[in-house]
C-alpha cells in the first residue's frame, strides 16, 4: 500500500522526535547511574549501607505521584522504577564492593 508523500513526512517528523526523545532518556538514566555511582563512593567512604529501604520508598512514591498528575498507568512506572532501582542498586554493590575485595 502506497502512502502520501506528506503524511509519511510527517510521522517521519514525529519519529524523529521521539528519537531525540529517546537519547534525551538514556542520557538521564546514564547520568543517575553516574550520580548512583558517585553516592556509592560516599557510602563506601563513610561506611554507610548500600541498602536504604526508606530512599527506595521516597523514590517510589515520587513516581506514584508523577504517575497520578500526569496521567499515566502507576504500575508501569512502579515496574519501570523497580528495573531502574535494581540496577542502580547493582551498580552501588560493585562500586561498595570493589574496595572490599581489596
Amino acid at each position: 500500500m502506497a502512502g502520501n508523500g506528506a503524511g509519511e513526512d510527517g510521522l517521519e517528523t514525529l519519529r524523529a522526535s521521539l528519537d531525540r526523545i529517546d537519547e534525551s532518556l538514556l542520557d538521564t538514566l546514564r547520568r543517575r547511574i553516574e550520580t548512583c555511582v558517585e553516592i556509592a563512593h560516599f557510602k563506601r567512604e563513610h561506611n554507610v549501607p548500600m541498602m536504604q529501604p526508606h530512599r527506595i520508598g521516597v523514590v517510589q512514591r515520587r513516581a506514584a505521584r508523577y504517575a497520578q498528575d500526569h496521567g499515566i498507568d502507576p504500575d508501569f512506572l512502579r515496574r519501570l522504577y523497580d528495573l531502574v532501582i535494581a540496577e542502580t542498586c547493582r551498580v552501588e554493590d560493585l562500586v561498595i564492593g570493589d574496595v572490599a575485595a581489596r
